[in-house]
This record gives structure tokens, C-alpha cells and sequence, in this order.
């Protein structure tokens, strides 16, 4: 059901050359680019017209108009499950527990006597925030895109989900209920890369924003490609991904339940094991099929993401290796199943998240850790962090000088730029001075 890698035996290699011995998902933004370019340039001369036409067309539901009426989201909420209600609340609590430790605050460095410059954090004016509704229902997408967005103060937030045939046209009840709890009142059924589209230039029923985040599948990443630039972006999320590191006192059962746990999101999804104990690594194997036989989404998710080159159990030498392999993966989940796990979790440099020893496995931190579940995917966690309060804010530098304060740093300015052969920038110096540099004190 899962391939393995052995890397037993000889030295790693650094760098890329690691990287391409470790299985990796299949995943062309740049092909699917050019499909959706027509599609959001409909989206931009026809607006809502388009919206509808394409609903009806990927979707399969005739609409009436994009934006889902503020009856419908109080009526999700009346009817939703009290124990899913539950479930919810307490996420967002949690949730807004992490996010509002996050905000960072105004500050003030004093450079010189006299001159000091003031960093202030600015949220984005408006933002649009995407929650899947393909093979899944995700209203913990919508919680983790808009408490981060709310706590960051953003003003202007408004959400979009697919328009689904079974629900009369309008998204997810359940997506409908989260949205009513978090108080997001400006909900559209429209999905995939005519969302982003939406967003991006807006239309009649909807304004643009200057942001969008939250995942999607690979037509939501081509958008959020074509747009960078005008818009800005959380990241082009990939397939969803899990690595796990243990040693032979990792539970061969946990490790095997959490591996499928994140194969049932879709068959694109990867699994990866990096393991020092062969042991472990038979046990796990042993382990997969009667868990995967005792659960739904079999054959077309979590066996073709088992079996698929994105997934596979890799045998280390020691830990040390295996900490070395992770790091070259750079997974979106990375869980620590060790002897020493939090020491060892210190030393990760590459990680969206991690998750340290047998009880924090990654569907705590999907629902009610705390932490946010929209992660860097396909190994860019080496380059970037997942959602937070900072991906929607924007620091300024407030710059402020008084006369002396500019007069004793004149000359090096003046230097620089003659240095550069940017005259007319020294002359701006000079001009505040009567066209005479002063002397350095």
C-alpha cells in the first residue's frame, strides 16, 4: 500500500539533491494557470454573470444572484447540530487565544538624539477568504482564516465557498453556521479560481479586496498566482501533507492513524514516515490496512494517496538523519514521535507545524489546538509561515527627524548618494541646509 525508501547506509546529500530523493506530489500550477487566465478575465468584464454561468457549469446550480442572503446564514446556525455548535465555539475560543497573543504592538526606536524611527502595524483594509467545499466540508478553515483576520483588526471581511447543488445552491450549511458564529455576514457562493477572481477585480455584488487567503485545490492556487501583485496572498496551497519522525518507541498504531488521517483529505495527499527503526517501520505497514479497511474514503482517497509517489515510509540511520530528511521535506505537518520529541522539535528548522509526542496528533491542531491549520505546503514551510495575525498586517516606519538631528548624518547621506550617481538625492539634503553640507559634530 506505501513504498519505501531506504537512505541506509551512505552519507545524505545536502541540499536539493536530499529534496529529490523524498516523495513529492505532482502539482503544475503554472499548466493550470493557463486555464483559469480566461476564467478570471470573464469574471472581470461580466461579473456576476460570469460568476453564475460558471456555478451552474463546475457546480451544477442554477443561482439567482452570488451573495448568500443574511436569512440563510441565521437559519444554518438555528439548525446546526448543538454538538457541532459546541465543537465549533470552542475552537474559535482557542483559536482567539493563540491569534490574539500574536498582535504585534507600535514601536518607537530612538537612533540618534533627536531622530527616531516608529514602526506601526497597519491590518489590510479588506480581505477575502476562501473555504473549500470539493470531496470535504471545512468550516475549521473558515474559523482559521477569519479569527487570525478579526484579530488582526481587520474592518472589511467577506467569505466564499462553492455553491452546492444538494443545498439549493448556497454553500455548506455548515460553512454557513461558522460564518454566523464568528459574525461574517458577507458570504458568496462562488468557488475555485472564479472566487479569487471575485476578490481580486470584484463585482456588482461584491467588492474587491486586497487580500485572499485560505486553502483550495490547485485552480485556487493557479488564481491566487495570476493575481499576485494586484492582490496579495496567504501562499499557493498544495495537496495537504503529513511527515512523521519516530524511533521504535513510537505506537506503530498512532503512527498509522495519523498517516491516514491526512491520505482521507485527498488522493493527491502525501504521507511520509522517516524512521531509524525497521521495526517500526513493518509494524506501521502491518498496521495501515486493517485501519484503512475500518474507515470510509478508501478507494478514492486514501489508497491512491497511500500508494502514490507523494507517499512513502523513509529508513534512516539514526534520528539525526531522520531530523536531516524532514528538514530537507519541509513538511505542512511535521509529528515527532521520539524518545525526546521536544528536544528534537527545538531543532526542526523546517516546519509548518509540529507536533510533539503521542497525544498532540495533527487532527488536534485541524480543530482545537490553537494553533492555525492553513500551512505551507510542497516544501515551502523552508521559506514561509503559516496564516497568523501578522499575514494581515502591515508594518510602516513613521521616520522623524529634527534639524540637528538630520544635520549630523548630512554628509554621510550626500556620500551616498554621490556614491550611487544619485545627485538629486544629495541635493535634497543640501537644499535643507542652504546648499552647504554641514560638518559632522
Amino acid at each position: 500500500m506505501i513504498s519505501r525508501i531506504d537512505l541506509r547506509g551512505d552519507a545524505l546529500p545536502e541540499g536539493p539533491a536530499l529534496r529529490d530523493l523524498l516523495p513529492r506530489a505532482e502539482f503544475d500550477v503554472q499548466a493550470a494557470l493557463e486555464k483559469v487566465r480566461p476564467i478570471c478575465e470573464d469574471v472581470h468584464h461580466r461579473g456576476d454573470a460570469a460568476l453564475i454561468e460558471y456555478a451552474e457549469r463546475f457546480d451544477g446550480v442554477g443561482l439567482d444572484q452570488v451573495r448568500v442572503p443574511a436569512a440563510a446564514l441565521t437559519r444554518a446556525l438555528e439548525e446546526l447540530d448543538p454538538a457541532v455548535r459546541a465543537a465549533l465555539e470552542e475552537s474559535i475560543r482557542r483559536a482567539r487565544t493563540v491569534h490574539r497573543e500574536q498582535r504585534r504592538a507600535t514601536h518607537t526606536t530612538q537612533v540618534v538624539p533627536g531622530g527616531s524611527v516608529t514602526e506601526k502595524w497597519v491590518p489590510v483594509e479588506r480581505v477575502g477568504l476562501y473555504a473549500p467545499g470539493g470531496r470535504s466540508v471545512y468550516p475549521s478553515s473558515v474559523v482559521m482564516n477569519v479569527v487570525p483576520a478579526q484579530e488582526a483588526g481587520v474592518e472589511s471581511i467577506a467569505l466564499a465557498s462553492p455553491a452546492q447543488a444538494e443545498f439549493n445552491g448556497l454553500p455548506h450549511p455548515t460553512i454557513l453556521a461558522a460564518c454566523a458564529l464568528l459574525g461574517v455576514d458577507e458570504v458568496y457562493a462562488a468557488g475555485g479560481a472564479t472566487a479569487v477572481a471575485m476578490f481580486a477585480y470584484g463585482t456588482e455584488s461584491c467588492p474587491p479586496a486586497n487580500m485572499v487567503t485560505g486553502p483550495g485545490n490547485i485552480w485556487v492556487a493557479a488564481a491566487k498566482r495570476y493575481f499576485t501583485g494586484r492582490i496579495g496572498i496567504d501562499a499557493e496551497a498544495g495537496p495537504t501533507e503529513i511527515a512523521v519522525l519516530a524511533d521504535d518507541t513510537a505506537d506503530p498504531v498512532h503512527v498509522a492513524s495519523d498517516l491516514i488521517s491526512q491520505a482521507e483529505h485527498d488522493p493527491l495527499a502525501a504521507a511520509v514516515l522517516v524512521t531509524d527503526s525497521a521495526e517500526l517501520a513493518d509494524a506501521v505497514e502491518k498496521e495501515l490496512a486493517p485501519q484503512v479497511a475500518a474507515t470510509r474514503h478508501v478507494d478514492d482517497r486514501i489508497v491512491p494517496a497511500l500508494s502514490g509517489k507523494q507517499s512513502a515510509i523513509v529508513l534512516v540511520d539514526g534520528i539525526d538523519e531522520g531530523l536531516k530528511v524532514v528538514d530537507a521535506y519541509g513538511a505542512e505537518h511535521l509529528e515527532i514521535q521520539t524518545a525526546d520529541a521536544a528536544a528534537l522539535a527545538d531543532r526542526v528548522k523546517n516546519a509548518g507545524a509540529i507536533f510533539i509526542g503521542p497525544w498532540a496528533p495533527v487532527s488536534l491542531g485541524d480543530y482545537a489546538a490553537g494553533s492555525n491549520h492553513v500551512l505551507p505546503t510542497g516544501g515551502c514551510a523552508c521559506h514561509s509561515s503559516g496564516l497568523s495575525v501578522q499575514s494581515f498586517l502591515r508594518g510602516i516606519h513613521i521616520v522623524d527627524y529634527t534639524q540637528d538631528a538630520l544635520a549630523e548624518v548630512a554628509h554621510h547621506v550626500v556620500t551616498l548618494a554621490e556614491a550611487e550617481d544619485l545627485p538629486a538625492h544629495g541635493a535634497a539634503i543640501k537644499a535643507r541646509f542652504g546648499w552647504k553640507v554641514p560638518e559632522s559634530k
